[in-house]
């Protein structure tokens, strides 16, 4: 895990009294948009009897290689990596996938990719149909190549880079519940990290965004290690960037730019450099100033072409969540996963217009990027990134706008905001203003030559996150804010005291995923280490899972958990919430053993089949046809 922020920047600041602290509250004024066609006939979801909000009973926690869910529910695999998109032009299945990873480039271009992340759902009509959008984060090379590394090859690159980016296909139910991917669709798409790509806003043609490639600097060839996302107003559907700076081989001597954003040589060791000179960053130095973006993506127009949104700032980008502030600009919201690197909102300079993207292709192009300060009396501030203010002029190292968004950590260290523990998914609550963030964890914490353990992070060695919450002071344009944390996860069982926790309910630890449905639930999905899980303050949590919260209560329930290794993620519901999409990431994944083409498949067989384990998007749905939750 990246941790380059060596700026004497503070962590969170010593607390008061943080237990009596109250957040504003006020309406949130949230946007489902991206609709292919109006909803009719979808009512809310009914509450369950009373008024609860969690009328599940809870799973309990499992080691087993395989997806278990509450009595009552069925959990199906509709679309897994190697399934074929259902691109035009060719018959349903095509091309098929190959268990023992022996399928070309040309094909994987045409089939899911890798490791499923952040996605959501486009519904039409009913909602009965509608468009699945989803993220591939990042590669296995054991279970990608027949013989894993072993041998290494220009077209294991393009099959690698095949594998990476967003899927766009169409979905149908049936009248039993069931979901099928529909092939083939004219909306079928795989974006890749050899799509080609538009760079728009201030950092578009920036001499640090000038390669040979490129001489412009207005296009780029790809996006990768896209985590989380986000949706507009409008309906488009943002891709984020997270740890793109280890596909890059950097130079033996980086220089103060490249060491604060981590290049190292050698990188993730995936090798793309030895085969695609643009990943050398020793003989092409500005290409890595190209990725770290947030990309926008119309899911309605296959032959669109992606663009980077330079505006919204550079980072590890977990994820980009989206609202509208009172007078109707759009305000998006993204934490950066890294130990000690920050959070961020951008506030669009117009109005969200009607029309969708054709009339608001511009809304993220202009605007106020800030970064977060936590006070330590629970107040807190949004600091501009703008040049010219707050220090960040030509003397401290930024030449114009375009140069600070490039250098966004850079500039976020000199306005002194706070370093925090690898901010990943934000949430909106529909019924509140409140927003929520997951601080998936930080074992440097309380550590030598880290920060020290405060109010706000209380335990040495923070193995087990929290989910921290605020509102704005006078809506989202507001610059200054109220916080205190929801939860601190952790097991009550554990010997360490910083590893209990204070959760009502069933223990989790590693909050990542976060999503409200329509309720007012919160789904918390955990991403604990696989190396990590059995272990120590892990013991007793088994697999990764799924878990819904009341905000009102604090109360969680275990949802789902997942097979051997895996992450969950991606979790998104249809407008009558009567199938939750949920994401099961890596099955098998564990030890340091990438390349290999045998370890995965000894931890894990998931889901089943033969050949090799497989990330995939589950539907899980009530057999009685009722809500989700309820």
């Amino acid at each position: 895990m990246e941790d380059s922020n060596s700026s004497a920047n503070p962590a969170f600041q010593q607390l008061s009294d943080p237990v009596r602290r109250v957040l504003l509250r006020g309406g949130l004024a949230a946007s489902v948009g991206g609709l292919l066609a109006p909803l009719a006939g979808c009512g809310a979801p009914a509450r369950a009897p009373g008024g609860a909000l969690l009328g599940f009973r809870a799973v309990p926690a499992s080691s087993a290689d395989a997806v278990v869910v509450p009595p009552g529910y069925v959990a199906e695999v509709i679309y897994a990596w190697g399934d074929a998109i259902g691109a035009p032009g060719l018959a349903a299945g095509q091309p098929a996938f190959r268990g023992d990873g022996s399928h070309s480039a040309e094909d994987q271009q045409l089939q899911a990719g890798m490791h499923h992340d952040g996605m959501h759902f486009f519904p039409a009509g009913r909602g009965d149909r509608g468009l699945l959008v989803v993220n591939h984060e990042y590669t296995d090379e054991g279970l990608l190549h027949a013989d894993g590394m072993q041998t290494w090859s220009a077209e294991k690159v393009r099959k690698s880079q095949a594998a990476l980016g967003v899927s766009v296909v169409e979905l149908a139910r049936a009248a039993d519940g069931r979901w099928a991917v529909q092939r083939p669709s004219a909306y079928a798409r795989r974006i890749s990290a050899r799509t080609p790509m538009t760079i728009s806003g201030p950092a578009a043609g920036h001499a640090l965004m000038r390669t040979e490639f490129d001489p412009g600097g207005r296009e780029v060839i790809g996006t990768f290690n896209n985590c989380a996302h986000g949706v507009t107003p409008w309906g488009t559907y943002l891709a984020c960037e997270e740890n793109f700076v280890g596909y890059f081989h950097g130079p033996a001597q980086p220089d103060a730019h490249a060491k604060r954003w981590g290049l190292t040589p050698g990188g993730y060791g995936l090798r793309w450099h030895e085969h695609d000179a643009r990943f050398n960053a020793t003989l092409h130095p500005n290409e890595f100033n190209r990725f770290g973006w947030v990309v926008e993506i119309d899911p309605l127009d296959p032959r669109s072409t992606p663009v980077k949104r330079t505006a919204l700032g550079r980072a590890a980008h977990e994820g980009a969540f989206v609202t509208q502030a009172a007078d109707g600009r759009a305000v998006v919201y993204m934490g950066e996963d890294a130990r000690f690197e920050y959070l961020y909102k951008f506030v669009s300079r117009d109005p969200v217009r009607t029309g969708g993207y054709a009339n608001n292709r511009e809304v993220l192009d202009h605007g106020t990027l800030y970064v977060a300060r936590f006070d330590s009396d629970g107040t807190g501030e949004w600091l501009a990134l703008v040049h010219g203010q707050n220090g960040l002029d030509a003397q401290a190292g930024f030449a114009d706008q375009g140069e600070l968004l490039v250098k966004s950590r850079q500039a976020s260290d000199k306005v002194g905001a706070t370093k925090m523990d690898r901010p990943e998914w934000i949430a909106g609550d529909p019924r509140t203003a409140t927003l929520y963030c997951s601080l998936t964890n930080n074992s440097r914490r309380g550590t030598d030559g880290y920060p020290a353990v405060d109010a706000a992070n209380p335990r040495a060695r923070n193995t087990m996150g929290e989910v921290i919450r605020w509102t704005e002071v006078g809506g989202h344009a507001a610059t200054r804010f109220l916080w205190d944390h929801f939860i601190l996860a952790g097991d009550p069982a554990n010997e360490r005291a910083e590893a209990r926790g204070n959760v009502k309910g069933d223990p989790f630890g590693s909050p990542d995923g976060l999503w409200f449905d329509a309720r007012g639930v919160l789904w918390i999905a955990t991403d604990a280490s696989p190396t990590a899980l059995g272990q120590g303050d892990y013991a007793r949590l088994g697999n990764n899972m799924l878990l819904a919260a009341d905000p009102r209560s604090g109360e969680v329930r275990r949802f789902l958990t997942g097979p051997v290794g895996c992450e969950i993620t991606g979790m998104v519901g249809t407008p009558d919430l009567r199938t939750l999409f949920v994401n099961i990431q890596h099955p098998g994944e564990g030890g340091n053993d990438p390349g290999d083409p045998a370890a995965a498949r000894k931890r894990s067989t998931w889901p089943g089949g033969g050949g090799r384990p497989r990330s995939a998007t589950v539907a899980i749905r009530r057999i009685d046809g009722g809500a989700i939750g309820t």
